[in-house]
């Protein structure tokens, strides 16, 4: 049975004593009013579902509405009773609620929006055309009005019934909210991704909510036909959709409350300013937006987040047997991954990929950026479907199958950028996890108190010391990693997927990580780690398969793969690119065009540069080198103004820019090639090149055109092509030219070779070698080590977001120290 909230449910019952006593004694005008109220408060709580729960915004429900009343009006004129027919007009929109979810929830946004539009239009038309049953433009009139027995009639009966069951509705709402069908609404409103690895399937939770929406909205307009006593198309606006959405969203999406306060706001305002009835729909969209504005959360939002108290109890662990809870699970023998490949665009993201995560072990998987470690865990975790290969776990075959369908038979994971439900609590997010995607009984408790001394257990094991009743959008960074790693265990998986669950953490919050993974994998559990930190990786895992370009390249224990020569190469470069020397000797006095000096940086609540200072004079070449995760790319970003520092200075010549906008910089000079090209794909390769020179003022863009076209020969001949249409290698060409239009005192390259091939990297190093003879000033960031330290006159080394070397090009690369800082310090023994 479903706990009653006794609170809530004390205040729904003081509404409804209140609106029944206006039924009863309230003069002739006022229970047609409080009529209207109860049922938009009804179409609220069924809007409420659908947007407050599931976050599906429905701009057709009059539709529904239309059809619970035009069911009720032919049933009832054809004798059948009131109520048999108000539970078929609910019923039949219903139905068709769910009907129309299947083709709209494969959209979202305004495409979604459009679908239900559409659906509105449909539901006005049929009841136009189908003159037989619906009465068309004349509609159908005398409907018979219900009564309560002998002591009420008319519009007051009609009101009582509206309040009472307005009341229920909102009770309902409240029990399914708290139950676990809310939750689990809940959860894939707020990523639909982790819903789906932890057994939920979101198609069909949201389905259940459209269709439970439009049951709620089809009673209302059952109980709006004999309030007219007469239905018609022109009974049934579009605007009416638009101000069941508005009563949502000004009363507060999502609170139980919230129907009922914007019902009353949107009914009854237009009453008391009656006399601007033409201006109605221009004030309530002045109300919106001043509610949006000051309230985003609604009204009962605001006020509930006003006197909300905060939470302090901690998950207490001490009788919790993490090994005792994991006991009894099929472990199968762990995953079996052979021949896996896929492809995007006719490139081959992963190919041939083998390995095999065993039971009570930690496996590594490791490469440079774009190896396709990520792509292996979507491919695994059922994300992406392969173009060929096998995935067994035991003797199952998971190839291809729905994300739903793998983690329920026992694979779980974690995410690169966590992916919690934010909305619901650190302990809810747990006990989903508990569930394994059963939705269970509707009105049922969502959880009892064997699975929250459970889900406390697993929080207490995983490290968690936070308040367990916090919003887990609210958490820090290590606590959002950490309630994201008890989640998955909370599925008592075989396997457990993590990318990259170390990023942004400390080196004492990494050491208790590798702990907490070192215990899953004793007590059973196959782990899979992706993870740029190596010295965790090295220190922590048992077995290690290393990736570049999508193919394995080897595998082994840490020790083996840290030494192994094309592991270093994937890493590091291997350094066989000839490039021409320096032409011209630097001049040790020549100015300092950028620098930085105690740079902290990061995002949001997460710190990702800690004290970084560097500087680039002119005519040099500098490299800014280190692992994956160790922040090159956020120190381009912090010194190219994308990402404001949060301490420290920047100085572009004599200028302070550490607080200056991106387009105020590029317009002093610093031109940024980001990562990833980031070309503009509509335009033309020319376009793209103009709008490089935006900044320019004195240059002649033709002729600086030209002289882009000169370095780089492959674009003069797709000058005029889309620049979405080139390949990855001209992309970068056209990228670089473009930042080179702009005359920039300094161009930062970030990850120039990423993702190109051996000889188009040799084809941009030689290009970057002219740059630099003839006297542009650069910093680099390139995963290819040895190769740009080739190129390179000095060079800083970053780790953990720290300089953790500087000096020159090449004493940095006959440095020993700089292997350790790539590839960590390896684990002896198996």
């Amino acid at each position: 049975m479903a706990t009653i909230n006794i609170p809530m449910a004390a205040a729904i019952a003081g509404l409804v004593a209140a609106g029944l006593t206006l039924a009863v004694f309230g003069d002739s005008y006022t229970p047609f009013i409080l009529t209207q109220v109860a049922l938009a408060t009804i179409t609220g709580v069924g809007l409420n579902i659908l947007l407050g729960l599931t976050g599906q915004v429905s701009f057709g429900h009059v539709g529904f509405f239309s059809i619970g009343a035009y069911t009720v009006a032919v049933l009832t004129l054809k004798g059948v009773s009131f109520w048999l027919a108000l539970a078929a007009g609910g019923g039949l929109a219903g139905v068709l609620g769910a009907l129309l979810a299947l083709p709209a929830l494969r959209v979202s946004g305004p495409y979604l929006a459009m679908m239900t539009i559409a659906f509105g239009f449909i539901v006005e038309h049929s009841a136009i055309e189908w003159r037989d049953v619906t009465g068309g433009q004349n509609g159908l009139a005398g409907i018979p009005q219900p009564s309560l027995g002998r002591f009420l009639s008319g519009e007051s009966a009609i009101a009582a019934i509206s309040v009472i069951i307005a009341g229920a509705s909102l009770l309902l709402f409240d029990i399914l909210a708290r139950g676990s069908w809310g939750r689990s609404m809940t959860a894939v409103r707020d990523s639909e991704i982790a819903a789906a690895s932890i057994g939920l399937r979101p198609v069909v939770v949201k389905t259940l909510a459209f269709s439970l929406s439009a049951i709620f909205t089809g009673v209302a307009g059952g109980c709006f036909a004999v309030l007219l006593a007469f239905v018609a198309p022109s009974a049934f606006p579009f605007s009416q959709s638009i101000l069941f959405l508005l009563a949502v969203v000004i009363g507060g999406a999502g609170w139980t409350l919230g129907p009922v306060v914007g019902a009353a706001i949107t009914v009854v305002l237009p009453e008391l300013i009656s006399n601007l009835a033409e201006y109605r729909l221009l004030i309530f969209g002045v109300l919106l937006l001043l509610v949006l504005w000051l309230a985003p959360a609604g009204i009962v939002g605001m006020l509930a987040k006003r006197f909300a108290t905060k939470p302090r109890r901690s998950a207490d662990g001490t009788r919790f047997d993490l090994g005792a809870f994991l006991a009894g699970v099929d472990r199968r023998g762990g995953l079996d991954v052979s021949g896996l490949s896929i492809g995007f665009g006719g490139i081959k993201a992963v190919s041939d990929a083998a390995f095999q995560a065993k039971s009570r072990q930690v496996t590594g998987l490791i490469g440079p950026n774009g190896a396709g470690k990520t792509t292996v865990l979507n491919l695994l975790s059922g994300f992406y479907k392969p173009d060929s290969g096998s995935i067994k776990l035991g003797t199952s075959e998971l190839a291809g199958q729905s994300p739903t369908a793998i983690a329920r038979a026992g694979i779980a994971r974690t995410y690169q950028t966590t992916q919690l439900f934010g909305s619901l609590s650190v302990i809810e997010n747990v006990l989903l996890g508990l569930r394994h995607g059963r939705l269970g009984n509707p009105i049922a408790p969502f959880a009892n108190a064997s699975d929250r001394a459970v889900a406390e257990g697993l929080l207490a094991s995983v490290g968690y010391r936070g308040a367990l009743d916090m919003d887990a959008a609210s958490l820090a960074h290590v606590d959002r990693r950490l309630v994201e790693v008890a989640r998955a265990v909370a599925t008592r998986p075989s396997v457990l997927l993590l990318d990259e669950p170390a990023a942004g953490l400390t080196i004492s919050d990494k050491s208790h990580l590798g702990g907490v993974l070192r215990a899953l994998a004793d007590v059973g559990m196959a782990v899979v780690l992706v993870e740029h930190d190596m010295t965790l990786v090295m220190g922590l895992c048992d077995h290690i398969v290393a990736l570049d370009a999508g193919r394995p390249i080897a595998s082994g224990l840490p020790a083996t793969i840290r030494a192994h020569p094309q592991v270093m190469a994937a890493y590091l470069g291997s350094g066989q690119v000839v490039l021409p020397p320096r032409t011209a000797s630097l001049d040790p006095a020549a100015a300092i065009v950028l620098s930085a000096r105690a740079l902290d940086a990061g995002y949001g609540a997460i710190t990702v540069l800690y004290g970084v200072s560097l500087e680039v004079k002119a005519g040099e070449m500098v490299a800014l080198l280190g692992p994956n995760g160790a922040g090159k790319s956020t120190t381009m970003r912090a010194l190219s103004g994308l990402l404001r520092p949060i301490r420290g200075g920047i100085q572009l010549g004599p200028a302070d820019i550490s607080n200056a906008p991106a387009h105020r910089i590029a317009r002093s000079g610093l031109a940024l090639v980001p990562e990833g090209r980031q070309v503009f794909p509509e335009l033309t390769v020319r376009d793209n090149l103009e709008l490089g020179a935006y900044t320019s003022t004195t240059q002649n863009t033709d002729a600086a055109i030209d002289k882009v076209l000169q370095r780089f020969p492959r674009l003069r001949e797709r000058i005029d092509q889309r620049a979405g249409l080139l390949s990855g290698g001209e992309a970068q060409m056209l990228a670089i030219g473009r930042g080179l239009m702009s005359e920039p005192r300094i161009l930062l390259l970030d990850e120039p070779s990423l993702g190109l091939a051996p000889a188009i990297v040799e084809e941009l190093y030689l290009v970057l070698a002219e740059l630099r003879n003839a006297g542009v000033t650069v910093l680099l960031v390139d995963q290819m080590a040895t190769l740009a330290l080739t190129i390179a006159d000095r060079g800083y080394v970053i780790a953990s977001g720290a300089v953790v070397q500087a000096g020159a090009a090449a004493a940095l690369a006959n440095d020993p120290a700089l292997k350790s800082v790539y590839l960590g310090q390896a684990k002896t023994s198996a």
